[in-house]
């Protein structure tokens, strides 16, 4: 079996109504795709993780022009082989952001072929399902104004929860005295000692501003704070972790096994979020958790992609263990984001519902998905 073909797919819509995170205005939903055929007619879905402010050209860019050469006519199954051609092919020039991100897609695209080859879920090729289901997490609160949105910001935490969530991530990074007013008003308005929170600031504070928050945090029994301090300041990181009783959350800016290293090496997380569209793919991912299990680390990755990522984020949960074993371990959750995405339920023929406050996580071949050409076609701007 050889690769026969690698088709790129840049996804783009505007939105209808603008929304921020501490970084910037996100005024269009994107996606990076790729399909990977053979010449037996296997096909393979991946995704290049677009951060919201990313145009996702870059990829694509990178996907065609650098990558695809090191692809056609080699063996799909040789995923360890080609991840490793990849990435040293580029290193001069990559390592982190964009490039690291194509290389995701593909090496996505890659298990889903070896999936679909094998006839079994990439859960199972991994080794096996610690659970088939898995309870998400609502992201959103995000701005449509900027700041003073605390009352707003409230009634979506009740909405979240009315919708069947008992977890949610809660955005802030809009100044530290508007962030506590938020997270005042979320508790006051859900009123409801089970529903678990979470904060992402997306690092727009410097140390002293994220302490400062974290330290106001602390009474809120958070089950992290994410991404406080930029994420090349690792010493910034352990600091924080040394100085508030909030477990410390990163990684979704990090990239692969060489960089986690750094961050485990510094002491500088309780929770790792590598994102499987942004840190190297699932080889990449796979070299991720055994460093994190070996430093006690857990891992909980982050998405925020359309449904081919979301796809991919539910079978490396599937297979990811918990850091330490106890008969009522906490268990890693599903980021479902909740914000507006028109091709996110659309982009597959069999969307996955929460029942129950689940989501069954696909025991299909490959990612476990069928994707939809006609929604491709309808967003597709190259």
């Amino acid at each position: 079996m050889k690769i026969s073909s690698v088709d790129i797919y840049v996804l783009s819509t505007p939105l209808d109504t603008p929304f921020a995170f501490s970084q910037g205005w996100v005024r269009r939903r994107s996606a990076t795709l790729v399909r990977i055929t053979t010449d037996t007619g296997h096909v393979g879905w991946g995704e290049a993780f677009t951060q919201g402010l990313e145009p996702p050209q870059i990829a694509a860019a990178v996907i065609e022009y650098a990558l695809t050469p090191l692809l056609i006519g080699k063996n799909p199954l040789d995923t360890s082989v080609l991840w490793q051609s990849m990435y040293t092919q580029t290193r001069d020039y990559g390592r982190k952001g964009s490039v690291i991100s194509a290389i995701s897609a593909i090496d996505t695209a890659l298990w889903d072929i070896a999936g679909h080859f094998y006839q079994q879920p990439i859960y199972q090729l991994l080794g096996g399902a610690f659970r088939n289901k898995i309870q998400p997490y609502a992201t959103g609160f995000y701005r449509i104004e900027g700041q003073n949105e605390a009352t707003r910001l409230a009634q979506e935490a009740v909405d979240h929860r009315e919708a069947g969530f008992t977890a949610m991530k809660i955005k802030l990074g809009f100044g530290v005295a508007d962030d506590i007013a938020v997270m005042k008003a979320i508790i006051s308005a859900l009123d409801d000692p089970g529903v678990e929170l979470m904060v992402d600031s997306n690092h727009a504070y410097g140390r002293s501003e994220a302490l400062q928050l974290g330290k106001a945090l602390e009474d809120y029994n958070l089950r992290w704070y994410e991404e406080p301090v930029a994420p090349e300041d690792i010493s910034g990181y352990a600091e924080l972790r040394s100085k508030i009783n909030v477990p410390i959350a990163g990684g979704e800016n990090e990239h692969t096994p060489y960089g986690f290293n750094q961050l485990f090496k510094a002491d500088a997380l309780d929770i790792a979020q590598p994102d499987i569209g942004s840190c190297g793919g699932i080889t990449a991912a796979k070299g991720i958790i055994a460093m994190a299990q070996a430093n006690g680390i857990a891992v909980n990755p982050h998405v925020w992609g359309s449904a081919v990522a979301q796809a991919a984020s539910l079978q490396l949960l599937a297979a990811l263990p918990v850091p330490n074993h106890s008969l009522f371990a906490k268990q890693p959750i599903l980021e479902y984001d909740r914000s507006s995405h028109p091709f996110r339920q659309h982009l597959i023929t069999t969307p996955w519902q929460m029942e129950n406050g689940m989501i069954t996580i696909p025991g299909g071949p490959g990612l476990g998905i069928e994707v939809r050409m006609d929604t491709i076609k309808k967003y597709q701007i190259n």
